[in-house]
């Protein structure tokens, strides 16, 4: 699986960029992860804004990042992986 987070480089960008690999590393899938800044290589994207999610060349989302979220208070934080496939969907692509 390859991933690509679109963006210069901003707050938001770095944010999505590490939620993106932890949330591969606790699904236990395989993937390259990429961070595109160079503004002719984003707008090759249907972007509108900011950072952008791209994973295996189909933009998932644009201009911001999935929020993590608490599962009931003071449990450990978890997060939205919907957007990942499931390990046994990742075998083998890299």
């Amino acid at each position: 699986m390859e991933i690509k987070i679109l963006g210069m480089g901003c707050p938001k960008c770095k944010r999505l960029e590490q939620l993106a690999r932890e949330a591969v590393e606790e699904a236990g899938v395989e993937a390259t992860i990429l961070h595109v800044t160079k503004m002719d290589e984003i707008m090759a994207y249907p972007i509108v804004s900011t950072p952008g999610l791209v994973i295996n060349e189909v933009l998932k989302s644009s201009g911001g990042c999935r929020a993590r979220r608490r599962s009931s208070p003071g449990s450990r934080r978890d997060k939205d992986n919907s957007w990942l496939p499931s390990s046994q969907e990742g075998q083998g692509q890299v």
